[in-house]
């Protein structure tokens, strides 16, 4: 019989949790199939973040994580910087040392950060001629849309995509255009973005592999 496993999650937003359950269960799902023995994802639940301070946040959803069966918590914390680093420093690893002083029966204490450069919209420009067929920008240039430098350099990566969309419609016919907005994205782009193209991302691959170690921690992976 498969080990049946319950994940719990926690994003920044609205927008983030439209995002990231799709693509969080390829991940596991692809890294259930290197594990010693049968391990299925039963279940991603979202959890409501509540407001406060970030390790408050986080405490209270690692003991919500728990009562609801989960053996993983994914929290995700928009970097707003180039530096990942900077984000563990002020934010995970005091989370992490607030965990050590909690009961290890009330508390999930098997967590993922997701921690994309600047914020999440830096995935989203992962696969550039996919974002192009979605805001109907096929046949335009990367430069022309402003698309040309790799997505984890923008400093706003979701000014960057807005501004995309603008310049697609503006260049469309009056009597054509459908009028997108970024919020129509989010989904979308979580649904059909290719693991193997956010693999390129540094963030990304930083993300994968603390995912890995908590199959490790579990006991279910080399």
């Amino acid at each position: 019989m498969a080990i049946q496993l319950y994940v719990g999650l926690v994003t920044e937003g609205v927008t983030d949790s439209r995002f990231l359950p799709d693509i969080l269960e390829r991940l596991l799902i692809d890294i259930a199939c290197d594990c010693r023995s049968e391990v299925s994802i039963e279940s991603i639940f979202s959890i409501p973040k509540e407001s406060g301070a970030f390790v408050d946040v986080m405490t209270s959803a690692a003991k919500y994580a728990n009562d609801n069966g989960a053996s993983i918590l994914c929290i995700h914390a928009d970097s707003d910087a180039r530096n990942i680093r900077e984000v563990y420093d002020y934010k995970i690893d005091p989370f992490l040392e607030a965990l050590t002083q909690v009961p290890e029966e009330e508390y999930c204490k098997n967590i993922i950060p997701i921690i994309p450069i600047q914020m999440i919209e830096s995935w989203m420009m992962a696969d550039k001629d996919l974002l192009k067929e979605r805001i109907n920008a096929k046949g335009v240039r990367d430069e022309d849309l402003g698309l040309h430098r790799p997505p984890e350099n923008y400093a706003d990566p979701k000014f960057a995509i807005e501004k995309a969309i603008t310049i697609a419609q503006s260049s469309r016919p009056r009597r054509r255009r459908n009028m997108i907005t970024i919020a129509d994205l989010y989904e979308e782009l979580g649904a059909l973005l290719e693991l193997e193209t956010l693999r390129r991302l540094p963030s990304f691959q930083v993300f994968e592999e603390k995912a890995r170690q908590a199959f490790r921690t579990l006991g279910y992976l080399e």
